[in-house]
């Protein structure tokens, strides 16, 4: 079976090509490497010692992603491509719609184009806005978006809802995910953004090593019991494992929606503590100001995926 899989070289893309790859599936990667490096799929190759096909391009690129449904036949596609920090969408919107929105148009235009009309898309609990109680399942209703990446999705998740009910030969798949951390067990791949991280964990992890001084919380004044932020944190790998349930349950399935999370909430604080308890490294840090989109709590209920795909989250 050949997948398709966009996105392919950062952290969560990676983590889900080593699981294709273990099930012996074919990979075929496209990654722009904007925030990413093909460094990580080489490292993939040495984990599962088997190879990957890459491509540098961009999903917007539609005249190569032509030649590439050309030369290939794929089963499906696994939809990673795309911008993902809440703060930096704020800064830029018109970057994060072009890519994220107009880049899986032309990405869909060509599935179809190619009779390829299977696709697993990343989505995101932003798409929930700010929910009115916890934990959040896939009835909850889809409330305002506080940042231009939720939108990004949230408008991605329609036209994606729109294209099944025009033409019911898609199955199409939306996971939506919540709050990716941690790594492979090797340590050969992880989160290691370019830049300032806009994820907490690999903040935390460059604090520890000394590459910044101090981690920035963004607010203690949210109505949580320590006042900070609370998230459903889900271990990479127990994310890329949803994938795999999905593609074994993708044929015939219309369009399905799952959340994929752990159903429990963490503070910002309950994170910093544990690692420190962990590792033994304090982490220091410094109360900042809110940052702009971001809402209090956010944790999941993964009932639908146990049930319907047999998934679940194995790592705390």
């Amino acid at each position: 079976m050949r997948i398709l899989l966009t996105g392919g070289a950062g952290c969560i893309g990676s983590h889900i090509a080593v699981e294709l790859l273990e099930h012996n599936m074919e990979v075929c990667v496209i990654d722009n490497l904007c925030n990413s490096s093909a460094k990580s799929l080489q490292r993939v190759e040495e984990i599962t010692g088997k190879k990957i096909e890459f491509h540098n391009m961009d999903i917007r690129d539609e005249k190569h992603l032509r030649q590439l449904f050309q030369e290939n036949n794929f089963y499906a596609c696994i939809h990673c491509a795309g911008l993902k920090a809440v703060g930096d969408s704020v800064n830029k919107p018109l970057q994060y719609y072009d890519n994220n929105v107009c880049g899986t148009v032309a990405l869909l235009r060509t599935m179809q184009k190619y009779n390829c009309r299977k696709i697993i898309f990343s989505s995101s609990a932003t798409v929930y806005g700010a929910a009115d109680k916890m934990p959040i399942t896939e009835e909850t209703p889809k409330k305002e978006c506080t940042n231009p990446y939720g939108w990004s999705k949230s408008i991605t998740e329609q036209i994606l809802m729109d294209l099944q009910k025009a033409d019911n030969r898609w199955d199409i798949m939306l996971l939506r995910y919540f709050n990716p951390i941690g790594a492979h067990k090797s340590g050969q791949i992880g989160e290691n953004p370019n830049g300032i991280p806009n994820n907490l964990m690999p903040y935390i992890t460059q604090v520890a090593n000394g590459r910044r001084e101090f981690l920035n919380i963004f607010g203690n004044d949210y109505p949580t019991p320590d006042g900070t932020g609370i998230r459903d944190y889900i271990h990479v790998v127990d994310l890329a494992k949803g994938h795999l349930k999905a593609l074994e349950h993708i044929n015939n399935c219309g369009l399905k929606i799952y959340n994929i999370g752990t159903g429990k909430g963490y503070s910002v604080l309950d994170v910093v503590n544990t690692f420190t308890k962990v590792t033994g490294i304090e982490i220091p840090y410094k109360i900042v100001e809110r940052r702009a989109g971001d809402i209090a709590v956010c944790y999941a209920s993964a009932d639908k995926a146990k049930n319907e795909l047999g998934w679940n989250a194995q790592y705390t």
